[in-house]
Formats: C-alpha cells, sequence, structure tokens
C-alpha cells in the first residue's frame, strides 16, 4: 500500500508541477503574444494536435515505452511549448504547440492505464474491489492537480507585478476595452501594459523549471509497473487500434441523441476558449493590466475546483436538469456585452470568472455525467465523440479568436448555448418518452461519472 500511495503521489504532484507551468501560460498567451494574434493561434493548432494525437499516439507509445516513461517523454513536449515562448513567433510558438499538443494524449493516457493498474494490482493482493481502490487513487490525483490553476496563475501575477512598466491607462483607451473594443487601440493598451522582457524571462525560467522538476520527478521517483507487465499488455490490447477507433467514433454518429448532443459539447470548449483567450486579453489586460490576469484566473480555478466537488454531491438531490438549468449563463454574457469595465470596478472583473467558473463546473460534471448514463453500452465511442466536439469548440473558439470583434464572439457564444440548451431538451424529451417514470434511470443518471480528463 506504501509503495503503491507513493506513485500515486508521485504522479500527482508531477502532473502538479507540469499544469502549474502549462495552465499559467495558457492563461497569458492572448495578451502575452497579441501581435498579430499568434498566442490563441498557437492554442487553436495546440488543440488540433490533440484531436489527432488521441486517435493513434496513445495505445502505441504506452505499448512501446511503458506507462513511466510514456508519461515523462509526453511531460518534454509541455517543456518545449515553454522554451517557445522565450522567443515567441510561428516559427517557434506553433511548432511547439504540435508538439505539446502531439503529447497530451499519450499522458492523459499512459496517467490513468498507470493508476488503473496499480489499484487493481494493490485490490488483487488485498483483497479488496478494484474499482473502489482505483476511485480513491483518482481522487487523491484530482485533489492535489486541481490546484494547479491556483499555482500557476498565482506564480504569473507575483512576477508580472513587479513591473516597472505600469501605466495610468486614460479614459480614452478604456473606452475601447469589453466588448466593443477598438482593435487599434486596444492593441495600443496592452503594449503600454506590457512587462518587461526580463520578467517574462524570469516567469518562463520558473515554469521551464517547473516542468522540467516534473519530469526528473517521475523519472526518479515513479516505479515502472514491471511486476504487471502481463496485465498491461492486456490493457494495452484492449486499447482498439487507429481505424476501429476512428470508425466507431463516427459510427456513434448514427445515434441521433449523440448528433443532439453536439452543441452542448462544442459549448464546452467555445466557453472556455473565451474565458482564456479574450475575457483575459480585451477584459483584464486590456482596464487593469497583463499582471492581474493570474488573479482573476485563480479565482475562475478556486471556484471551478470547489463547485466541481459540491455539484457532484447535490446532483443526486437536484437532478441534472435543475443544474444545467443553473448553468446557462445567459445572464453573464449579456452583462459582458452591456458592460464598460473599467479600472476602478476591480470586484466585477472577479465576479464573472468566479460566475463562469459554477457554471464550467456544471457543464464538466453533468456533461459527461450524461455521456455516461446515456451511452452505458458504447462508452469508448461515446467519450471520444466527447472529446473530438470539446476540442473542435476550442479550436474553433482559438481560431476566429483574432478576426471577430468581442461583441460578435459573445453573440455567437449565446446563439450556441441557446442551441445547446434546444437540443438537450430534445435528448430529455426522447429519454422520457424511452422511458417514463422509471426509478433506474433517475438513479443511474446520478451515478454518471465525474471525469475532467478531457482538458490538456
Amino acid at each position: 500500500m506504501e509503495r503503491n500511495l507513493k506513485n500515486v503521489l508521485v504522479i500527482s504532484f508531477g502532473f502538479l508541477l507540469l499544469f502549474t507551468a502549462y495552465g499559467g501560460l495558457q492563461s497569458l498567451q492572448s495578451s502575452l503574444n497579441s501581435e498579430e494574434g499568434l498566442g490563441v493561434a498557437s492554442l487553436s493548432v495546440l488543440y488540433a494536435a490533440l484531436i489527432v494525437s488521441s486517435m493513434f499516439l496513445p495505445p502505441i507509445l504506452i505499448k512501446k515505452l511503458g506507462c513511466k516513461w510514456t508519461i515523462a517523454g509526453s511531460m518534454c513536449c509541455y517543456i518545449a511549448f515553454s522554451l517557445g515562448n522565450f522567443y515567441a513567433s510561428w516559427y517557434t510558438l506553433i511548432p511547439t504547440s504540435v508538439i505539446l499538443g502531439l503529447g497530451g494524449a499519450p499522458l492523459w493516457s499512459a496517467k490513468c492505464t498507470y493508476l488503473t493498474i496499480a489499484g487493481n494490482s494493490y485490490a488483487e493482493k488485498a483483497g479488496k474491489i478494484g474499482k473502489d481502490i482505483i476511485n480513491q487513487y483518482f481522487g487523491v490525483f484530482f485533489l492535489i492537480f486541481q490546484s494547479s490553476g491556483i499555482w500557476g496563475n498565482l506564480i504569473s501575477s507575483l512576477i508580472l507585478s513587479q513591473s516597472s512598466n505600469k501605466v495610468e491607462i486614460s479614459e480614452e483607451d478604456l473606452a475601447c476595452c469589453g466588448a466593443y473594443d477598438c482593435e487599434s487601440n486596444t492593441t495600443n493598451t496592452t503594449a503600454l501594459a506590457e512587462p518587461s522582457k526580463s520578467l517574462v524571462y524570469t516567469l518562463l525560467g520558473v515554469y521551464t523549471a517547473s516542468g522540467v522538476l516534473a519530469v526528473l520527478l517521475i523519472i526518479i521517483f515513479l516505479d515502472q509497473i514491471k511486476s504487471d507487465q502481463a496485465e498491461t499488455e492486456k490493457e494495452i490490447q484492449k486499447t482498439p487500434s487507429f481505424w476501429s477507433t476512428f470508425l466507431a467514433t463516427f459510427q456513434q454518429l448514427k445515434d441521433k441523441r449523440q448528433c443532439l448532443l453536439i452543441p452542448l459539447t462544442m459549448y464546452s470548449g467555445f466557453e472556455q476558449g473565451f474565458l482564456a483567450g479574450d475575457y483575459t486579453k480585451t477584459y483584464v489586460t486590456c482596464a487593469l493590466g497583463i499582471h492581474y490576469v493570474g488573479y482573476v484566473m485563480i479565482c475562475f480555478s478556486a471556484v471551478n475546483s470547489l463547485c466541481s466537488l459540491l455539484f457532484g454531491k447535490i446532483s443526486q438531490f437536484t437532478g441534472r436538469k435543475f443544474l444545467f438549468a443553473l448553468a446557462t449563463n445567459t445572464a453573464c454574457i449579456i452583462a459582458l456585452l452591456l458592460w464598460k469595465p473599467h479600472s476602478n470596478q476591480l470586484v466585477v472583473f472577479f465576479i464573472f470568472p468566479a460566475l463562469w467558473g459554477l457554471s464550467d463546473a456544471i457543464w464538466q460534471t453533468q456533461t459527461n455525467g450524461l455521456y455516461g448514463v446515456l451511452f452505458e453500452k458504447h462508452t469508448e465511442a461515446a467519450f471520444a465523440n466527447y472529446r473530438l466536439w470539446e476540442s473542435c469548440g476550442f479550436v474553433i473558439a482559438f481560431g476566429y479568436s483574432t478576426t471577430l470583434r468581442v461583441y460578435i464572439k459573445l453573440y455567437i457564444l449565446l446563439a450556441v448555448l441557446m442551441l445547446s440548451m434546444v437540443t438537450y431538451g430534445v435528448v430529455e424529451y426522447l429519454e422520457a418518452k424511452r422511458s417514463p417514470g422509471t426509478p433506474a434511470a433517475t438513479e443511474k443518471e446520478n451515478k454518471g461519472p465525474h471525469t475532467q480528463e478531457t482538458r490538456i
């Protein structure tokens, strides 16, 4: 037990160190690399590479390298992205984004496989139920991992707040922040608030060192599961090939419920993409300065983590329909359209990400649970669709980020949200029609899986 727990803690703290760096960098991309939209373009490319990677790379790498070395190698892909930010250009950031995207899927798959095998191995020796031990291991992992959003953003704000380049933003420039941004003035304001190169290099140095520490932690302290090599092989053999996964993913679309859930799944990518790519730049950086981005995103991460735990518990009492109704952040989108951000309204800058975090917690927990309930006989194909369409939402949101005005993006977000609620309502109607008043359906609904594995 001690050895297994040690390995779980090593993986957990390795991921904590790695995503402390990546999470902080992702939040800053639209502000730090705003010229010609390089930052958000790199994130769009990153998620596109993740879609390709998730189709075929994980089983190949895990089979050839084993879980430990797949995790270590994939972590190096994240370090490459940090290094690419030192001299950010189209020739450095786009290739390193592709590398990170390709490494993202094997990293998460190897982590899941390792914890699953370790849990089953200990359960067999201790005479316990495998799924119970596995759930405990994943619980420990997410307890530690979820705090990475806080630490990464805290580091960025603490370092960037040391800037001597802080200037008072004029009323004329403030008028160009928010939904109806004036592109030229906003770019100018961002440039005025930009921290010195030495501070940026310091921040990137800390993030890179954090990634290197994560790799060293895995290489030195994580045990290779040699004694369970046969079980590992069995796990990998169960993993379908690229073509079978590809075909099963699209055959799943024959189910009209899956097609109806596409807007809801894509909305998850759209709303996260807007917060990371647009809110941080045209509201926070424009009106307060880049050093506030980290503090604002800490608020989002903290509320998101707490509400994920809360809604996972209360869904058995409220049901998913009530929670989905609570998450329709229509009011937030309308408020963002009307609000003119000003530096003397500091609290408001934190209220929006807090409400966004609450809503996102519902999207993540309840949509994953909904997929698990509706498609329990085809879970692999269903969750492959989930990853595919959510990633498409990210790609599109980051892709059009540089070409459209913010108010247009908010209207698109509102339209996708409305469409999502309509199609989701149809799915609930079809389910009610299929098994009217069946208590088992409600009970199964509340036991849907709670996972956040779809994020990089």
